[in-house]
């Protein structure tokens, strides 16, 4: 196999997502034989350092000889029976673990596949919690301002991107978007905290007038992903579960891309002390290797459904629902966060790689660098359009694999990575950067 004969096979016969698939005339895919802690290996012999996680998934290296060997194990014993009817041991022991681990009274685990599909799982939920409880007026979902919740027609319904959004519009059923929180809209002179203050004083307003009508408020806890990693006050959560408490609203904290220890806790809701009626829960949960979803919520919400009468029941199902390679790979991701104490080793390497990168707050196109946990970004100031796609083939020849999301550079790099390998990513960060001065 050669990255040339696998690249011509591929787009014979695969639709890549998110893609328009003619830019691939000009910019090849990336043909990936394996990979090796933060390292993607080609057939030719090139590398890439993976900064991003393999879409913001991957919490402990590729290929993590821990993750394997559990689901080896589990090979051995069950790859799936269906969750209908039927139990098994890795679900009931993840949910157990998960539930001890999660903030507040989230005892209750329901699985999907995907991001998009724990979104739906909620936002259905929430509406069908309300119809239970004898408020079937209550219909309707708020998010904010430039959120991001997934791309199935539900999920998209309740996302402020346009690029996503715009085409679908006639199939989507109406949301409110309110002020987002991201300080990068601060007035100037005005603080992120004064900002997220101004922000849930909008979405006050909103409740106030709406809340007869609303089942449930969802947001991204502390980092808004595909906003350009929008980073904002944790006070803005506490107002905001203080608000739908008062306007019987639920809260629905999309923790998708920023669970499992990716803001500096293992939730991104603990830095505000506050617990959600549904926490959903992707990505990072199986560590990156295998499509596992979960929505957590409370015994108040599982009791609106639990009845004699089969339709009050939540009907909602997926094919593969707490499957049970994906739940050992789950279980194998927190026994590697429990014996490692990943939480505190995150924040030694946060520490470092801040003082490593402080040529990059100091390069002139840079601005607004800031690091949330395991999370860092910036945006790059330039005039061209394309500038994302150049800079990702300009990283690609320093050995990064970087994915910038518009004007935004971000790095989000799996847990293992080590010093050297930090210095590696900032130095060719920069390189990469002064490599595109004809983008600015």
């Amino acid at each position: 196999m050669s990255n040339k004969n696998l690249l011509e096979r591929s787009l014979q016969a695969v639709w890549h997502p998110c893609t328009q698939m003619k830019q691939h005339e000009m910019l090849p895919l990336v043909p990936i034989a394996r990979g090796e802690g933060v390292w993607l290996h080609d057939f030719d012999g090139g590398r890439y350092l993976d900064a991003i996680s393999s879409w913001w998934v991957n919490l402990f290296g590729h290929a993590n000889p821990r993750i394997n060997a559990a689901i080896r194990d589990q090979l051995d014993r069950l790859e799936h029976v269906m969750l209908a009817g039927f139990t098994h041991e890795p679900v009931v022991q993840l949910s157990e673990r998960l539930s001890k681990l999660a903030p507040g009274k989230l005892g209750h685990c329901f699985y999907g596949s995907d991001g998009a599909s724990a979104t739906e799982i909620a936002l259905k939920m929430s509406f069908h919690y309300w119809h239970n409880v004898g408020h079937p007026g209550k219909t309707g979902f708020v998010s904010l301002q430039n959120g991001y919740h997934g791309e199935t027609l539900g999920a998209l319904a309740v996302t402020d991107v346009a690029l996503f959004r715009e085409t679908y519009a006639p199939l989507l059923r109406h949301s409110a978007h309110v002020l987002t929180p991201d300080w990068r809209y601060a007035a100037k002179g005005e603080s992120p905290r004064d900002y997220a203050l101004r922000a849930a004083a909008q979405l006050e307003n909103h409740l106030a007038q709406h809340h007869a009508g609303i089942a449930a408020l969802i947001v991204e806890p502390l980092v808004q992903g595909a906003a350009g990693m929008g980073m904002y006050h944790p006070d803005y959560l506490k107002l905001a579960r203080a608000l739908c408490d008062k306007y019987q609203v639920h809260l629905i904290a999309d923790e998708i891309a920023v669970g499992f220890g990716r803001t500096g806790t293992l939730f991104a809701c603990e830095q505000a002390a506050i617990s959600p009626d549904f926490l959903c829960l992707a990505k990072g949960l199986s560590g990156g290797y295998l499509p596992l979803s979960v929505v957590m919520t409370t015994d108040e919400v599982y009791q609106a459904f639990y009845h004699d009468e089969t339709a009050r029941g939540f009907l909602h199902s997926h094919t593969h629902s707490g499957n049970a390679l994906a739940c050992r790979a789950a279980l194998a991701t927190l026994d590697i966060f429990e014996q490692d104490e990943v939480i505190a080793a995150n924040r030694v390497k946060a520490h470092y790689l801040n003082r490593a990168a402080q040529p990059l707050t100091s390069h002139p196109k840079v601005k607004n660098f800031r690091n949330c946990g395991m999370i860092w970004a910036f945006e790059v100031e330039t005039s061209d359009p394309a500038f994302a796609g150049k800079f990702f083939q300009a990283a690609l020849k320093q050995e990064l694999l970087l994915r910038p999301l518009g004007d935004t550079v971000y790095f989000m790099p799996p847990y293992v990575i080590n010093e050297q390998e930090m210095d590696m990513l900032v130095a060719g960060t920069l390189r990469a950067l002064d490599s595109c001065d004809s983008l600015f």
